[in-house]
């Protein structure tokens, strides 16, 4: 454990188990350089509890970058809880889980991630102050969203040379929170919507509401398309699926979407901008943050904004140096996380 600890850099590593509550948590820290550790809990089964360490490592790591070059005195960190096959009492558990993040006393923040909602988090306050995405402090899926959509644009510029969206062929996978959110953004700023995901019923809403055209979860790789946007789970950008793109750029909102750094190469040698997912992705974790600090809303959507912004620089050194966007955009976080 403590050479996977060195290979992700990580600073610290906490397991917790609550027997009454049946709880077994992992909160993984990766670096507080820049300020405490903030990152979302994930409730979900796992295989072992070194794969759940493992998950949690390598998203911690993520949250640190993502927090760097966002802005934002935060360091990265991540907490996985592994959900049992029966759970007595819901609330119970993630009580306990909020007395474990006030042992840390304020090193680590929590919020909402897969598997978890306001409701979990509102349980969590109860026992912690050290928690944002409670149902007060509101639903940070519009700003991730809204992020994107200003990378969307990035990506737009250099890839098509053009301003907006109108007529701009999207190919989204994922209808979750962030995903129709998103959608709803591309529609209104005239783009050319193209969507999947594996829930039928979400599909035939896009079509229905915004008038989007489905495609077969199957058959996404392979659409024409001037962007494809994943929305869904990480690790979708392999070998055999960037073999099969047929779009200008990759931008979109879904964690981790490589499948290992060579896949960037891949990208670039297809001559497919790739915008760095923790770059993009950026706009939920500036919400949660900020209105943890009590930033005003209307502060937080121009901070959001300037996500465009940031993926116009790193595109414009990744054209200067030859160099991968997903390259530039590491070597950027590593400077401002380490000090370098």
């Amino acid at each position: 454990m403590f050479a996977a600890m060195r290979s992700e850099k990580m600073q610290a590593l906490h397991l917790f188990s609550d027997e009454a509550s049946g709880l077994e948590a992992i909160i993984a820290i990766h670096n507080t350089r820049l300020g405490p550790a903030l990152g979302g809990c994930r409730y979900m089964p796992y295989a072992s509890t070194e794969a759940a360490c493992a998950d949690a490592m390598r998203l911690a790591r993520g949250m640190s970058y993502k927090a760097a070059l966002a802005g934002l005195e935060q360091g990265g960190g991540k907490a996985v809880i592994l959900r049992p096959p029966h759970v007595p009492d819901r609330a119970a558990l993630f009580e306990a889980f909020g007395r474990c993040i006030e042992s840390l006393r304020g090193g680590y923040i929590t919020a909402v991630d897969s598997g978890t909602s306001s409701q979990d988090m509102d349980c969590i306050a109860q026992q912690t102050g050290h928690v944002t995405s409670t149902s007060e402090a509101g639903d940070p899926s519009p700003h991730t969203a809204l992020g994107v959509l200003m990378g969307i644009k990035s990506a737009v510029r250099r890839q098509l040379g053009q301003e907006g969206l109108a007529g701009v062929r999207v190919m989204l996978q994922g209808l979750g929170n962030v995903g129709y959110a998103l959608a709803e953004m591309l529609v209104a700023e005239g783009a050319d919507l193209l969507v999947a995901d594996l829930d039928a019923g979400k599909v035939r809403l896009a079509v229905d509401d915004l008038g989007a055209r489905p495609v077969a979860p199957e058959a996404v790789f392979e659409s024409p398309c001037d962007i494809f946007a994943p929305c869904g789970l990480g690790g979708v950008l392999a070998p055999a699926s960037i073999a099969q793109l047929r779009c200008a750029a990759v931008a979109g909102a879904a964690n981790n979407q490589l499948i290992n750094p060579e896949a960037a190469d891949l990208l670039d040698a297809r001559g497919i901008l790739y915008a760095p997912d923790y770059v993009i992705n950026a706009g939920g974790l500036l919400h949660v943050a900020l209105t943890h600090r009590g930033v005003a809303a209307g502060e937080i959507a121009s901070r959001v904004r300037r996500i465009g912004e940031r993926l116009d620089s790193i595109f414009a050194q990744s054209v200067a140096e030859g160099r991968s966007p997903a390259e530039i955009a590491d070597h950027q976080a590593e400077a401002i996380i380490y000090g370098d």
